[in-house]
């Protein structure tokens, strides 16, 4: 495969704004995709009561359907950033974010309910793409690896805190109020965005908005090895962490029989993750992206094989489930920011592109192994943990081959 010439820079000197407020805002508007996802946990059971949904693993589809317009539309927002600039482009997605959400709220069948949560995942998709594609702007290499492991820092505040909003509520209320917090939260992201951040990509940097170059841009992606095989990397971890997503409340209700625990539970496993970031960020300057992405991943396919052995044993238990599944996350957040900026390290020149292909491919691959591997709930949490155990493997040979077996080296 072709390589692009490397990056020009791994300073932060063209950030527009102070590193912390820079790292909190990124984070805040990524962080608002888990919020969509998380906060709905806790109310599957009531939607499906109120909607008529009386399968349980067809409630799961309130996840999938935000999942697949999250996917689908990133293809657009990077081309459209490239050529009209971060700022609209990423202030139009936040405000249709706004509008989608206060749309499921006011669904009156489970139909319409899906509709909007696909069309919320659209939108959020902006989110995702431009943020990823704003950072690259400024920052490159282990810089742009440190700046993504502490935007995760405060991302993984989402998932940390929103199954405990939902849950606090449901206590209050109807679940639609539910989407009606989240609609204000964005509200106040977007405003925030809209007040303190400038443009980025300045005119002389833009690209025209034809499909030959779109397509020669996406060409340019699959032909270079890291980008390409670090993207199926992540595309096989984030299925089987949408897999979690998708089955944790069931989990919590069939397997432990303790729903009222998910808002404790999914906050203490997520957070290991926070916690993985952090530490990335303190070392991923001296250590590098690889030694420690690599180590990590091989950490979690050792903890999901201990996993899924206590899980055909039989003795799986609350604390068991808890300790392993937090371990695995933090692994996962020692690697995933490591790989999102490694898959982008040659891509400065068609940062938006780059972004907008690399997140259709891990957010719709993530999304058709998750359902797989939520769909195959059958009481126990075997099923989860086969899905950790081989996308783990699948990780690790794809990296392996792209690395043509010089594993674990320092750049």
């Amino acid at each position: 495969m072709n390589a692009a010439p490397p990056p020009k820079s791994q300073s932060a000197d063209s950030a527009p704004l102070g590193f912390a407020e820079f790292v909190s805002l990124i984070a805040a508007m990524m962080a608002l995709t888990a919020l969509g996802i998380d906060s709905m946990l806790p109310a599957l059971p009531a939607i499906g009561e109120a909607l008529g949904v009386s399968e349980p693993n067809d409630r799961q589809y309130v996840i999938t359907a935000f999942l697949l317009g999250f996917a689908f539309a990133q293809l657009a927002y990077g081309p459209l950033s490239d050529r009209f600039g971060r700022r609209p482009v990423l202030a139009i997605a936040l405000a249709c974010y706004v509008v989608t959400t206060a749309l499921a709220a006011v669904s009156g069948s489970f139909v319409l309910l899906l509709v909007a949560r696909a069309a919320m995942g659209t939108a959020a998709a902006g989110a995702r793409v431009v943020s990823v594609a704003l950072v690259r702007d400024c920052y490159a290499g282990r810089a742009m690896a440190r700046v993504m492991s502490l935007a995760f820092i405060v991302f993984m505040a989402a998932p940390i805190i929103a199954p405990s909003l939902g849950q606090l509520v449901l206590f209050a209320g109807s679940w639609r109020l539910i989407f009606w917090a989240v609609a204000i939260i964005s509200m106040a992201v977007v405003a925030w965005f809209w007040l303190r951040m400038p443009e980025t990509l300045p005119l002389s940097a833009r690209l025209p908005l034809t499909p030959r170059r779109v397509v020669g841009d996406y060409m340019k992606v699959l032909q270079d090895r890291c980008a390409v095989g670090y993207t199926l990397a992540i595309a096989l971890l984030s299925g089987a962490m949408f897999g979690f997503i998708g089955s944790i409340q069931q989990v919590m209700a069939d397997v432990f029989h303790r729903p009222e625990l998910l808002a404790v539970i999914f906050p203490c496993v997520a957070g290991t993750m926070a916690v993985g970031s952090f530490v990335n960020s303190r070392l991923v300057m001296t250590v590098g992206m690889r030694r420690i992405s690599h180590s990590a991943l091989a950490g979690m396919i050792a903890l999901a094989a201990v996993h899924l052995a206590v899980a055909w044993s039989g003795r799986e238990t609350i604390l068991s489930f808890t300790l392993l599944q937090a371990l695995m996350m933090g692994c996962m957040g020692l690697a995933n920011a490591n790989f999102s900026a490694m898959a982008m390290e040659r891509m400065g020149e068609i940062a938006g592109t780059a972004s907008s292909l690399q997140g259709f491919i891990t957010t719709l691959g993530g999304a058709v192994i998750g359902a797989a591997v939520g769909q195959a709930f059958d009481g126990t949490t075997v099923p989860l943990y086969v899905g950790f155990l081989l996308m783990g493997l699948l990780s690790f040979g794809i990296i392996a081959i792209t690395e043509r077996g010089r594993m674990f080296k320092a750049s």
